[in-house]
C-alpha cells in the first residue's frame, strides 16, 4: 500500500509512532496515557523474546518462537519487523488493518527500525520520541527493573546513543523529565492530532456536507 493509499483507507482513527531508548520510560508514559484516554488502543507486537516479570501473553506481546516467527515474515504477515538485541519483534499487518477498519487510534511502541519502515510504507500519522532527562537516569532504569543481566544493560546503554540521534526523523520530541508532565504532553500530541483537518473531514464528513449544502444555508 502507497502512502496515499493508507491515507484513503485509514480514515478518522490514527496511528501515532513511539520510540525511546531502553530505560527512557516509554511504556510507562503510554500506558499511563491509554488509562486516561478510553479511545487508544495499543498495537500488541510479536516477538521472539521471553516474557518479562509480570509481562502477559496478548497484553504486552505476543510471545513466539523464532521459527513462528520465521514462518509469519515468509508468509508476509508483518508491516515491519526488526532485530533488537538479539530478539525479533513484528508489528501485525492483520492487526493494523483491523484498526484501521474500525477507525480506531492506536499507539504503536516501536524500535527506531520499525518506525522507519512503517513511515516509509505511510503507516503513520505522527510519530513522537522520547528522551530521558539525562544519561545516568537511563542506567538507573535499567539497572532498577531487574529483568537484564549487567552485559545487556552495558549493551543497551551503548545503542541508547545511536537511537537517540535518530530524534530528528520523528515528529515530536518529549522529554521525559516529569513523569506526569511527559504522559500530558503525549496526550497533547494525541489530540492535536486528531484535529487535524483530514482526520476531522472523515470524522465529521455530514456535518461538513450540511454546512455546504445551500439549502441548509437559505
Amino acid at each position: 500500500m502507497t502512502p496515499s493509499q493508507h491515507a484513503a483507507a485509514c480514515g478518522s482513527g490514527l496511528i501515532l509512532l513511539v520510540s525511546a531508548p531502553s530505560g527512557a520510560g516509554k511504556t510507562s508514559v503510554v500506558r499511563e496515557l491509554m488509562r486516561r484516554d478510553t479511545r487508544l488502543r495499543m498495537g500488541i507486537s510479536h516477538t521472539t523474546r521471553t516474557a518479562r516479570g509480570s509481562e502477559r501473553e496478548g497484553h504486552d506481546y505476543y510471545f513466539v518462537s523464532k521459527r513462528e516467527f520465521n514462518d509469519m515474515q515468509a508468509e508476509g504477515d508483518f508491516l515491519e519487523c526488526a532485530e533488537v538485541f538479539g530478539h525479533m519483534y513484528g508489528t501485525s499487518s492483520r492487526m493494523i488493518d483491523e484498526f484501521l477498519a474500525q477507525d480506531t487510534d492506536v499507539i504503536l511502541e516501536i524500535d527506531w527500525q520499525g518506525a522507519a519502515q512503517l513511515r516509509a510504507k505511510g503507516y503513520a500519522d505522527a510519530s513522537v520520541f522520547i528522551l530521558p532527562p539525562n544519561f545516568e537516569s537511563l542506567a538507573s532504569r535499567l539497572k532498577c527493573r531487574g529483568s537484564d543481566t549487567q552485559g545487556v544493560i552495558e549493551a543497551r546503554l551503548r545503542a541508547a546513543r545511536d537511537e537517540i540521534a535518530r530524534y530528528e526523523d520523528y515528529d515530536y520530541l518529549l522529554v521525559n523529565e516529569d513523569f506526569d508532565q511527559a504522559v500530558e504532553t503525549l496526550g497533547d500530541i494525541v489530540r492535536a492530532e486528531r484535529n487535524r483537518t483530514g482526520k476531522v473531514r472523515t470524522r465529521r464528513s455530514n456535518l461538513l456536507y450540511a454546512l455546504f449544502d445551500p439549502k441548509e444555508a437559505g
